[in-house]
């Protein structure tokens, strides 16, 4: 029998370092068998001399969620859609035809939001589990998970994320309730305090305001940042003092944020400063037998420039003055230029030659504008016709940029402007401008999505690269258009030199959509409050 004294240091510097070469006095001849026995007789020693802990406070009872329960369907759903979230892939990587349950979980989290139910107890830990893996699924799941959840989070560290937008896991303290707010900004935790902060924002733009400008100069440099940064929800003229202000910060981030943000109001002063240096160096060419555009980028960049917002050192690889022009024309107010064209419209402007090669910094510089500015007629200037090639379009190539002028047209006219681009070019250009759609897509936009992915099955196209487009149609496409393509479940004969095996994948493809949608369908059936 091993030696009971062997201290537990000694036997863990063995079992580290082997005992061959640091051998322990409990091994004798049987070397690491000894070890172990002696490893695992101090083990059951030291537990057996283990005393009572004191008992912990027995934690408070959950509060009460006023919310109505979840219909029993929906929540037999909730369940499937949490357990299936662990359930291993298929073999291969290769999805099958059934539904991706995980890629459900958000829609069927807003869908229970704006009904407005309770999260059951027994499916508390299953979703802040869910939560905790997958931060896109954060701030639906707790909202669903309402105070009982918080409440839960609070017994198990590995849920603490939840925490962060309360004080010591407690609700928030009610946006209306003035000497509450007070105490939680003062006293608070940093993301307690953003958080805060926003919640206040959202309901009285005005009251934030103040709550910020109360300690703004204790704040540090990297809190002001984020806390600046919130200006952004419900931004007006009111906000104009105080971010003129901060163009003065210490920091220059705080600075570069506080002029993005005065950038975006036109009455602005800054902007109005913008808009005369900006109007010093693009001006209007009438002494041609046509208008064009005549450039004149800044030759420095001086102090006063600097302070509202104009980086002085560009990014590798770009010239300064091009930099410089860049900044200030996207900072300018779109109102700006026709005006000083004559009258012309934001798609006549556009559409002028601009001499000397500045063509492209001069509209992508727009086309910064008309997305901070949320201006819809500069961004449909800029796009141009769907059906134009991306290249020779009157704003910019980049299908990013693309997006996020589509971003700001309302969703009906967004949703057509992509379905024409799709009928022209295809889907290998079209992903990022389908992101910014909304869901589900309009009748046109999935109608041109799914004759785009019907002719490339028919031409015998790769299938494999299609594969993001067929899962955002799955999360996106109307439900009610799964009837319409049950047809296309059918395994096609393969064009001559198709990729083999396409016809296969194809079918199965349309057979996991087509499942997609019907379960879809019936997810939100389950949620009406009919169905309780």
């Amino acid at each position: 029998m091993p030696s009971t004294t062997t201290p537990w240091e000694e036997l863990v510097t063995s079992a580290l370092l082997g005992t061959d070469r640091r051998p322990s006095s409990a091994g004798g001849d049987r070397g690491p068998v000894a070890l172990l026995d002696a490893a695992a007789l101090h083990t059951v020693r030291h537990r057996a001399g283990l005393l009572p802990a004191p008992a912990a406070a027995r934690p408070g009872t959950a509060p009460a969620d006023p919310r109505p329960p979840l219909p029993p369907a929906a929540r037999r759903r909730l369940a499937q859609l949490l357990a299936d979230r662990s359930a291993p892939s298929g073999a291969g990587g290769r999805r099958g035809a059934a539904p991706d349950l995980t890629e459900l979980i958000p829609q069927w989290l807003a869908t229970a939001g704006l009904h407005g139910y309770r999260a059951p107890a027994a499916l508390l830990p299953a979703l802040l589990d869910a939560a905790r893996a997958r931060t896109d699924l954060r701030p639906q799941a707790l909202a669903f998970a309402g105070p009982r959840g918080l409440w839960l989070a609070r017994l198990n560290p590995d849920w603490k994320f939840a925490l962060r937008g309360s004080s010591g896991g407690a609700p928030r303290p009610e946006v209306t309730d003035p000497e509450a707010v007070r105490r939680l900004w003062e006293e608070g935790l940093f993301a307690e305090r953003v958080a805060l902060l926003g919640a206040v924002r959202a309901h009285d733009p005005g009251s934030a305001l103040a709550l910020l400008t109360s300690t703004w100069p204790t704040e540090r440099a990297e809190d002001r940042l984020m806390f600046v940064d919130s200006l952004r929800t419900g931004l007006s003229g009111a906000d104009e003092p105080f971010l003129e202000q901060a163009l003065s910060d210490r920091s220059r981030n705080v600075r570069a944020t506080a002029a993005e943000l005065l950038s975006a109001l036109p009455e602005s002063a800054l902007a109005g400063r913008m808009a005369a240096r900006a109007a010093s160096c693009v001006n209007p060419d009438l002494t041609a037998s046509s208008a064009s555009i005549a450039v004149e980028a800044p030759h420095e960049c001086d102090g006063e420039m600097q302070r509202d917002g104009v980086v002085a050192v560009p990014p590798s690889g770009r010239g300064e003055r091009s930099w410089w022009l860049g900044q200030l024309v996207e900072s300018t107010p779109l109102s700006t230029w026709p005006a000083r064209f004559g009258g012309r419209t934001p798609q006549e402007i556009v559409a002028l030659p601009v001499a000397d090669g500045w063509g492209e910094e001069l509209r992508a510089a727009w086309c910064r504008a008309a997305v901070r500015q949320r201006a819809p007629e500069w961004a449909r200037a800029l796009l141009g016709a769907p059906s134009v090639p991306p290249s020779n379009g009157p704003g910019t190539a980049s299908l990013a940029e693309r997006s996020k002028l589509l971003a700001t047209l309302p969703g009906t006219e967004r949703a057509t402007w992509v379905a024409d681009f799709i009928a022209a070019h295809g889907l290998s250009e079209a992903f990022q401008l389908l992101g910014v759609c909304t869901v589900p897509w309009a009748e046109p936009l999935g109608r041109s999505v799914v004759d785009a992915l019907d002719i490339a099955r028919d031409a015998g196209s790769y299938p494999w690269s299609f594969s993001g487009v067929m899962g955002l149609a799955e999360r996106c496409l109307n439900p009610a258009e799964a009837d319409r393509l049950e047809v296309l479940t059918t395994t096609p004969d393969e064009p001559e030199g198709a990729s083999p095996g396409a016809a296969g994948y194809w079918s199965e493809a349309f057979q996991r959509l087509v499942s997609t949608l019907r379960l879809r369908a019936a997810m939100e059936a389950e949620l009406l409050p009919e169905a309780a």
